[in-house]
């Protein structure tokens, strides 16, 4: 964070310099928390479909939880704790319409245990990317769940000449196949 003098209009004769304002990069930027999904902030989902206005999930609603992952890591392996596990309880989630909730929970039943969601991450050697990939996940997961269910088909009627086109094609597959039979002497 900076701030911002502007010198004074004389070039600094008349007074000190007046302050202006600062440079925040949430300022800045115009978003809600800095970087849009920051591990340790609040959850920023993109609108789309199932969320007109998109969705933020407040950071005291996601539990993480770090242990020691295996794989990649070289010597550092043994003594950080590179694993994220990010639990998410939607149930219990303020975030969410009733209605969000319902359609949720029924979409990723085969997912909650005792009705929480766990992402785990550890595919990088750095707690923080691990913590940025379990974020991106629960927000894809999510968006899954929350999208509206695919509208019903509508059962039509084959038309004439397809009906048409199906009899004369099995009528030139059985003559074909008349015509492997054994030959009869005569």
């Amino acid at each position: 964070m900076r701030a911002l003098w502007l010198p004074s209009p004389d070039g600094g004769r008349s007074g000190p310099a007046r302050y202006v304002g600062c440079t925040c990069r949430s300022e800045v930027a115009g978003r809600h928390n800095g970087s849009v999904n920051e591990p340790g902030g609040d959850l920023v989902i993109a609108a789309g479909p199932g969320l007109r206005r998109g969705l933020v999930i407040p950071a005291v609603e996601l539990v993480e939880r770090f242990s020691r992952s295996s794989g990649p890591g070289g010597q550092g392996v043994n003594t950080t704790d590179s694993r994220v596990e990010l639990v998410f309880d939607p149930e219990a989630s303020t975030a969410l319409t009733p209605t969000q909730r319902e359609r949720l929970v029924t979409a990723l039943a085969g997912r909650l245990v005792a009705g929480r969601l766990t992402i785990v991450a550890s595919e990088q050697r750095s707690q923080l990317r691990n913590r940025s990939a379990a974020r991106e996940r629960l927000a894809d997961l999510l968006r899954e769940g929350l999208a509206p269910p695919p509208p019903a088909r509508r059962a039509t009627k084959p038309t004439l000449g397809s009906k048409r086109r199906r009899i004369e094609g099995k009528k030139r597959r059985s003559q074909v196949k008349s015509g492997r039979g054994r030959i009869s002497p005569e």
